[in-house]
């Protein structure tokens, strides 16, 4: 005999969640997920939902140092987590080298898919600071792009490389609109 639950018979559990180094609480039902908790209680809209079942890689966070998507995460399975958005990629007012990397090559249109690509590249060269062509296709093969910018996403990747063994990890904003007000 089946029967229906109503979230009443779900109490709510809080977990703790370390995000962008910052610590939070949240009290969630035991089936709500990463991806909701990120976007709805903490307010965090990089990441995105997209396909629901961890195939397009738009919800992508790195999660103790795995690159996991968190729409297939249970939030209580976060608890005690140390998570990274793109929100905490750089400190406030400056881009990550990654960033900057992607928007001298005009790889962002539509940007639906850059914060997960942008998390997946940060994963892969925390990893490995100076991957091969296949293991940048590798990484990027877990993301759907809908504008097709793939091969414009490898050239960022390379010089987000570049940036990186120069030592220029981040950027200041203001330098950035700076340079596009001048063109």
């Amino acid at each position: 005999m089946s029967r229906v639950h109503s979230k009443e018979e779900y109490p709510y559990v809080t977990v703790k969640l370390n995000v962008n180094g910052k610590d939070y609480e949240a009290s969630v039902r035991p089936y709500e997920r990463l991806i909701d908790v990120l976007r709805y209680k903490l307010g965090l809209t990089s990441v995105k939902e997209g396909c629901g079942r961890g195939e397009c890689g738009a919800c992508v966070v790195i999660m103790d140092g795995k690159l996991v998507p968190s729409c297939l995460v249970l939030a209580v399975r976060a608890n005690n987590k140390r998570i990274i958005t793109l929100e905490g990629l750089a400190p406030e007012g400056k881009i990550h080298a990654i960033q900057k990397a992607f928007l001298d090559t005009l790889s962002v249109q539509c940007g639906f898919c850059f914060p997960g690509v942008i998390l997946a590249v940060k994963w892969l060269l925390d990893k490995n600071p100076n991957p091969s062509d296949e293991e940048i296709k590798e990484i990027l093969g877990g993301h759907l792009c809908r504008c097709g910018s793939y091969l414009r996403f490898i050239k960022a990747v390379k010089l987000a490389v570049k940036y990186l063994q120069e030592g220029k990890v981040y950027f200041d904003i203001k330098e950035l609109r700076s340079v596009s007000s001048a063109r």
